[in-house]
């Protein structure tokens, strides 16, 4: 081979790239997009964790929805108060303060209910849910197959006892379990919040028992026991209204299938049991003395009357 030809083409691919560098260079400052320099150090104070769980699509997402106004200095759940606080001094505004959520599983079946079948498919919910609705008898109950599990990116949920288990001290509220969960068991709630009914079957009483040991039978006994008004049955399950709850615990100790977390010791239901007996005790002697006291002034009226006859 000629060395000229060699010489020639290695020049020719050099000026080629030196031509096209030139032109790329033009086209990106030509074609720039221009980005508010905030957004680089919003991004600076996020977490890095890009699970999805602000509705954007990861930190570059949100920071960029944050500093369009589209998004709260607060919006990630997983940078919690320190970061609120941080994206804020770089947009010149107040973090909002905010109390922290943490998911719940409102269900507490698992090895307490009752399997309907024994599944050896895919260890998806999703999956099983298409064999027949699930492997347990209970319609409306957790499955114990771990999709939640495999959604979150913080090993904040497991498997426990054949139900799902949140552990509230890693969860960062992302959401992810939320979603992954295809009975949608599983809600983000404050956490001073302690009181949850676990079960959301919404059959009769004689269904959930066939099905549940430990599942709402709609007795209504919480809704009874609640002096703040924030228990009710909906469509045959307890429902807490976390703004009224003053986490008393009364309903869980009211509760006779042991559904309302937390559950009562053997202690603190015979305690309970005892306060009931004196309250109604009380009740009884009070309703008695109203009687006894009518039935004195109606004689006292029956005599004065006999009086004025005479």
């Amino acid at each position: 081979m000629d060395i000229t030809n060699v010489i020639s083409a290695v020049a020719v691919l050099f000026i080629m790239g030196i031509v096209f560098a030139i032109l790329l260079g033009v086209a990106a400052k030509v074609f720039a997009v221009e980005v508010d320099e905030r957004v680089p150090l919003v991004r600076e104070c996020l977490p890095g964790a890009n699970c999805g769980g602000c509705g954007y699509p990861g930190c570059d997402g949100l920071a960029a929805a944050i500093v369009a106004g589209a998004a709260p200095v607060n919006g990630c759940p997983v940078g919690g108060a320190a970061c609120a606080a941080k994206v804020a001094e770089v947009m010149g505004v107040e973090a909002a303060a905010g109390e922290r959520s943490v998911a719940h599983v409102y269900c507490g079946g698992g090895c307490n209910a009752v399997d309907k079948t024994k599944y050896e498919g895919l260890q998806d919910c999703t999956a099983a849910m298409r064999v027949a609705g699930g492997p347990k008898a209970c319609a409306f109950g957790c499955m114990g197959l771990g999709s939640c599990v495999k959604a979150c990116a913080f090993d904040a949920i497991h498997i426990v006892d054949g139900v799902a288990k949140v552990d509230t001290e890693k969860c960062v509220a992302c959401g992810k379990c939320v979603s992954a969960c295809p009975k949608k068991l599983i809600n983000l709630v404050p956490e001073s919040k302690k009181v949850h009914v676990n079960c959301m079957n919404r059959d009769k009483g004689p269904e959930v028992m066939k099905v549940c040991s430990v599942g709402c039978i709609a007795c209504k006994m919480c809704e009874k026991t609640c002096k703040f008004d924030a228990i009710h049955v909906v469509d045959g399950v307890a429902k807490i209204d976390y703004d009224k709850c003053k986490n008393c615990k009364m309903c869980a100790k009211a509760c006779p299938k042991g559904c309302i977390e937390p559950v009562p010791t053997e202690e603190e239901k015979a305690k309970f049991k005892e306060m009931q007996a004196k309250a109604a005790a009380a009740a009884k002697a009070k309703a008695d003395a109203a009687k006894a006291a009518e039935g004195a002034a109606a004689d006292a009226q029956d005599k004065t009357a006999a009086a004025d006859g005479e």
